[in-house]
């Protein structure tokens, strides 16, 4: 799968670590789409990189918002005659909480709706959507291969912390499904490939209290630094590019290991 002039459509691409694959991607040759629900950064972001990218406004779990978005960006693409080569749905939210309180009280079922429908249903909304514009696709030579899907999972999916089992849930969901897409689309010549990151720099990350972040830096083994934006975009287009990565999740996270406690 080549790059250059395919398009790749990056859900939640003006920030954090979709951005950094969106100015990855783009840098490579690539036609990009972005959706997010944040316009003043989106369209930041189009300024800055230019004619090959365009900015689709989304709610990714408001499915008529998603639906609108993938309608506006194959006409897009059929503007441009850049098929769609790559989805990477980055968009993802943390609510942390356990299912009951200190009070024995239950967590609001709404509180977990959030990251369910953000970090599952909307991933899952947003590849079905762009999957028929996949598959009509002129196949490339050798293999015959028409596209990827690179999904966002996470070290949660292993070793969740407590008060994450909304978020472990959801991207322990991702974890689980790549192999089922993978085999699902081998006859259409799509692969499926799902990235695990640790503690990376991201607007989520930044939301953490320094007591936090100083209890994360003391598990990792090495680098021992948080991973960038440009790591993890690295190994986005490491997956795109290579053929035989395929029906895996891949832990991006420095031998990190999460401990039931900090």
């Amino acid at each position: 799968m080549q790059i250059k002039d395919r398009t790749f459509v990056i859900s939640g691409g003006a920030s954090g670590l979709g951005l950094a694959t969106v100015r990855d991607l783009h840098a490579h040759g690539g036609y990009i789409a972005i959706l997010d629900l944040n316009a003043e950064n989106g369209n930041k972001v189009v300024s800055e990189l230019g004619e090959r990218t365009a900015f689709f406004e989304t709610d990714v779990s408001s499915p008529p918002s998603v639906s609108s978005a993938v309608s506006a960006l194959v006409e897009w693409t059929k503007q441009t005659k850049k098929p769609i080569g790559g989805v990477i749905p980055a968009a993802g939210v943390g609510f942390p909480g356990k299912l009951i309180d200190r009070h024995n009280e239950p967590i609001p079922l709404e509180n977990l709706e959030v990251v369910l429908n953000i970090n599952l249903r909307g991933v899952l909304d947003l590849i079905r959507l762009c999957l028929p514009h996949m598959t009509t696709t002129a196949p490339t030579e050798p293999d015959g291969e028409r596209g990827v899907i690179v999904m966002v999972s996470s070290s949660a999916a292993y070793d969740g912390q407590p008060g994450q089992v909304a978020y472990a849930a959801s991207k322990g969901a991702v974890r689980s499904m790549t192999l089922v897409l993978a085999r699902d689309l081998a006859q259409y010549g799509i692969r499926a490939v799902s990235i695990a990151p640790s503690y990376f720099e991201s607007g989520m990350t930044a939301a953490m209290s320094q007591k936090v972040r100083k209890s994360l830096e003391g598990v990792f083994e090495f680098p021992r630094r948080p991973g960038k934006g440009d790591d993890f975009a690295r190994m986005v287009r490491h997956c795109v590019e290579n053929p035989m990565l395929n029906g895996e999740c891949i832990r991006l996270d420095g031998a990190t290991r999460m401990p039931s406690r900090l």
